[in-house]
C-alpha cells in the first residue's frame, strides 16, 4: 500500500464524525483524494500528502500543476492534509486551506498551518459550517 493510501486509512479511522469518499479519478487530473462531509452538513475536499524531512530537516510537499490549479480555482472548503513524517512522530499532521496552495508551494511546510496535529485538524473539519 502506498504511503498516501495508508495515510488516508489512518485519517479515516481517526475521524469517525466525518464521512469520507475516496476519489479515484483519472479523467479529471488534479481532483483531490477525498470528498468529505461533516455532521453539520458541510462538504469539503481533502488532498492527502506524505513528506519526509531531508538531511537539513526541511520538507516540502510536491504538487502537480493540475492539483495547484484545482485549489486556486476552488479555494473554499478545499484542504491539503500533510503527514510530515519523521522517526519520532510518524503521524505529524498539518492542515492547510486550498486558498494557501501557492504560498505552500513557495514556502513549503514552513508556512503556518490552519491546524496542526490530529485533534486540531479533526476539530477544524468537524466544525466547518458552524
Amino acid at each position: 500500500m502506498k504511503p498516501e493510501a495508508k495515510f488516508y486509512q489512518y485519517w479515516k479511522k481517526n475521524t469517525p464524525n466525518i464521512s469520507h469518499t475516496r476519489l479515484e479519478n483519472t479523467s479529471s487530473l488534479g481532483t483531490p483524494d477525498a470528498l468529505a462531509y461533516n455532521k453539520k452538513g458541510t462538504f469539503f475536499t481533502i488532498e492527502f500528502k506524505v513528506t519526509k524531512r531531508n538531511k537539513s530537516g526541511y520538507s516540502r510537499a510536491k504538487f502537480s500543476p493540475h492539483q495547484i490549479a484545482f485549489h486556486v480555482k476552488h479555494p473554499l472548503n478545499s484542504f491539503i492534509l500533510i503527514n510530515q513524517q519523521n522517526p519520532l512522530d510518524p503521524w505529524h499532521l498539518k492542515l492547510y486551506t486550498g486558498g494557501k496552495i501557492l504560498e505552500l508551494v513557495d514556502l513549503g511546510l514552513s508556512l503556518d498551518a490552519s491546524a496542526e496535529g490530529l485533534v486540531a485538524c479533526r476539530l477544524l473539519l468537524e466544525n466547518l459550517g458552524a
